[in-house]
């Protein structure tokens, strides 16, 4: 590293070459910004309780959505609740849900604690009730955060007045994000800008404006959305999505000698979706066993590698994959170590520093 303390000849380059510039992309949902609040916890100062406190609203509103999603799926697949307890549970919960605007499931909509605490133990209800479970474990064939276990476990919890989120309550809430957002963190004497950008469809046009200047990519994609439809468009596979969003980047002028980190995320969601879903219903090229979570990883992964636009061996070096879970602190944590080292020596051939 004692390159990059090197006096540059040119005074008006020596900010910006001090500057590393990571971006994230990646469809909508893939865990851009989990990745980022990952690194708020292992590189930057974390959350103190001011900034805990803010989060409780998407908390509470992820929570509130997710009931709302179900309770609209199970009109939908025609599934009642199991008992009547549950259904007066779920009259209740909708009867405080008209009051509400009407939002999309991973919009965050305004909602106190004076609100959330008469319906609290009717969602502790449903959450128990058969009929409620049986809609949810057909969750693939609608809408819903995947969060939406997790909160629905703390409940009672998340709906108390005294409430106040751990690292896991923040790193799981879903926020939309709709603008770009900048980080900057330390490494190694260098300042890392990371760079966040919505994945939705409709914010990608905005991606172009980020494009100078980068060091490396970071593409993140969702393994689990391999059964999954897009938000946007109810015929479309998300992987299939991303899948086509990642051979598009890699066509892009500004990234041919860029090192480009493959983020193939969610595999604690993959893995238990895995035993219950086969992949060769998504994607029959799919010729590994069943239920088997390391074929499936791989093959996944096959997908993205043969998006390269050289497949003689000349281009495959700039591609670098890791399966990760950004809700795990732990698999960040060292994932972000290679990436560290990666990042760092793509920006030291740039400058030729070494």
């Amino acid at each position: 590293s004692s390159g990059i303390n090197a006096e540059y000849g040119m005074a008006d380059n020596k900010v910006d070459q001090r500057i590393v510039k990571l971006l994230l992309l990646g469809s909508g949902e893939s865990g851009k910004s989990t990745f980022i609040k990952q690194l708020r916890i292992i590189k930057g100062k974390g959350f103190d309780s001011e900034n805990r406190l803010s989060y409780t609203t998407t908390i509470r509103s992820n929570l509130i959505q997710s009931v709302k999603s179900i309770l609209k799926a199970m009109s939908t697949l025609y599934i009642e609740c199991a008992t009547e307890e549950a259904e007066e549970a779920k009259k209740k919960v909708l009867n405080m849900l008209s009051t509400l605007p009407d939002t999309q499931y991973d919009e965050v909509c305004s909602i106190t604690h004076k609100q959330l605490d008469p319906i609290a133990e009717s969602i502790v209800t449903l959450w128990a009730d058969e009929g409620f479970q049986k809609c949810f474990s057909r969750r693939k064939e609608f809408q819903l955060l995947d969060s939406a276990q997790y909160y629905l476990d703390k409940a009672e919890q998340i709906c108390k007045s005294d409430f106040i989120p751990t690292n896991q309550d923040i790193l799981r809430s879903r926020e939309k994000t709709t603008s770009i957002t900048e980080y900057i963190f330390d490494i190694k004497k260098v300042q890392l800008k990371v760079i966040d950008v919505g994945g939705q469809r409709k914010e990608r046009r905005k991606w172009i404006s980020c494009f100078d200047n980068i060091t490396s990519i970071i593409f993140l994609s969702s393994l689990s959305d391999y059964d999954l439809k897009l938000q946007e468009s109810s015929d479309t596979n998300r992987m299939q999505e991303s899948l086509e969003l990642f051979s598009t980047i890699l066509d892009y002028p500004w990234f041919k000698k860029k090192s480009i980190i493959l983020f193939l995320n969610k595999t604690d969601l993959f893995e238990e979706k895995i035993l219950v879903s086969n992949i060769r219903d998504h994607f029959p090229a799919f010729t590994g066993p069943t239920k088997d979570a390391q074929a499936g990883k791989e093959f996944i992964r096959s997908l993205f590698e043969a998006k390269q636009p050289n497949l003689d061996g000349s281009d495959t070096s700039h591609i670098f994959p890791h399966f990760t879970c950004a809700t795990d602190t732990d698999n960040i944590s060292k994932v972000f170590k290679d990436v560290q080292e990666i990042i760092l020596k793509s920006y030291l051939d740039e400058f030729n520093l070494i």
